[in-house]
């Protein structure tokens, strides 16, 4: 009778220990799925910082070659053009 006391003893002693381990890995479960959520946010702010960033240098690169910077002269020239068709576009428009 006593080897089956010991028995039990050392089963209940491991479940104990199985539990405790259960706890310990749902536990950390939840921290590494909150990690995963507060990532997840800095990813997406971080990427609609590199979109508002990527609008203000396209915008800032329009500026220059209006401006006529010497390295823009041809994107410069180009947009006038551009500007001046549109132009002429809508005095035809309003002449009609």
């Amino acid at each position: 009778m006593s080897v089956i006391v010991e028995i039990i003893d050392t089963l209940e002693n491991k479940i104990e220990k199985l539990f405790a381990k259960i706890n310990s890995l749902e536990k950390k479960s939840q921290d590494l799925k909150i990690e995963l959520t507060k990532s997840a946010a800095i990813i997406q702010n971080q990427s609609q910082e590199i979109e508002g960033l990527k609008a203000q240098y396209e915008t800032l690169k329009i500026a220059n070659a209006l401006l006529g910077s010497e390295e823009n002269k041809r994107d410069t020239k180009l947009k006038i053009n551009s500007l001046i068709r549109e132009i002429d576009y809508c005095i035809a428009q309003l002449s009609d």
